[in-house]
């Protein structure tokens, strides 16, 4: 046992958050009787629901520690819990300057190594470096190692039972396999065209049961008219809260997922996960956990050699707003059919 509370920091994003769920499983199976604190934000408590010795501090960027002062105040708060050690699994300024303060405190840090020389040589334009980086996964685990554990994502994962959740057996009749699609992303970059997914909700409907997920207003108006039109497909609004979403996710049997959260949520409850990739690559690390690579699409890369042009696919290049549509939606269905046979 090592002793004292170790602190984790990962605030954001969710996908992001979601991939230290199996690292947090190798802590908790090798050192059930070490405490960790897991400094995030609120909703994101949901994850992580099924450790006994993990518990989540819930950062209140909104008020308490928003801003320069917030981020004292957040250092104070968190200093009460009296911790040995930090992992740092975010990077970012506000962590940066967390660990710093602990540091003069004497508290042993560990940060993670982002790559960020390796991810600009994958991503730039001229003398691109087209090779794969070491999993995002990974690097989480380093930064534990680095810190005196010693956990192997490859020996000591596990998965968890499926969640429970309630579905209005009135509103729903399942039918065959239960198909969830997640056809949005943050940026148009990483989306696959809609009348293309549409085309695969529209096929998988007649033989399955479709749950859409999304968020937003605009995302929901596309929802809500796609659940309408077609007999077998459901929003996920229909399941009343982001903790049923999780415990439907769970009990999935294929997510199809842009290089999205919901994709990640998928794949740490052993739910095969297709993932659409558009202007953003495997290669940078943020696969799925487990991921099989024939479950990845991708444009042509012939046609596209830019590609990936960043990691966060917050970036569209002119001239590259089609690639996407070099993804054949008819290979994507083979494979569907093949996984839910």
């Amino acid at each position: 046992m090592i002793n004292g509370n170790t602190l984790i920091f990962r605030l954001s994003s969710m996908g992001d958050v979601v991939m230290t769920i199996p690292v947090i499983r190798c802590l908790e199976k090798k050192y059930p009787e070490n405490k960790f604190v897991f400094v995030t934000r609120p909703k994101f408590r949901y994850f992580f629901e099924e450790f006994k010795n993990v518990k989540v501090f819930e950062v209140d960027l909104e008020k308490r520690h928003k801003g320069v002062f917030g981020l004292f105040n957040l250092f104070s708060d968190l200093r009460k819990l009296n911790p040995k050690r930090i992992a740092d699994l975010h990077s970012v300024l506000r962590t940066n300057i967390l660990s710093f303060l602990f540091r003069l405190i004497f508290t042993k840090v560990s940060v993670i190594d982002k790559k960020r020389k390796e991810r600009k040589a994958l991503t730039r334009k001229v003398n691109k470096i087209f090779k794969p980086l070491t999993p995002v996964h990974y690097l989480y685990q380093e930064v534990f190692n680095k810190l005196g554990f010693s956990i192997d994502l490859t020996k000591d994962h596990f998965y968890p039972p499926s969640k429970t959740f309630s579905l209005n057996i009135d509103q729903i009749d399942i039918k065959g396999k239960m198909v969830g699609i997640a056809p949005f992303a943050k940026h148009s970059a990483k989306m696959y065209p809609l009348d293309l997914m549409q085309k695969i909700v529209s096929y998988l409907q007649d033989r399955h049961t479709v749950f859409l997920f999304g968020s937003g207003k605009i995302e929901m108006q596309t929802i809500s008219g796609w659940s309408s039109a077609l007999k077998n497909v459901y929003s996920c609004d229909i399941l009343g809260s982001f903790e049923n979403e999780i415990g439907l996710i769970s009990n999935l049997d294929l997510m199809i997922s842009m290089d999205s959260a919901n994709g990640h949520i998928a794949s740490i409850y052993n739910v095969p996960v297709i993932t659409i990739w558009c202007l953003t690559h495997p290669y940078t690390g943020f696969t799925t956990f487990n991921n099989d690579p024939n479950n990845q699409f991708l444009p042509d890369r012939e046609e596209y050699p830019l590609i990936p042009n960043s990691v966060y696919g917050n970036k569209m290049i002119a001239g590259y707003e089609k690639a996407a549509r070099t993804i054949n939606f008819q290979d994507i269905l083979a494979r569907v059919n093949t996984i839910l046979k």
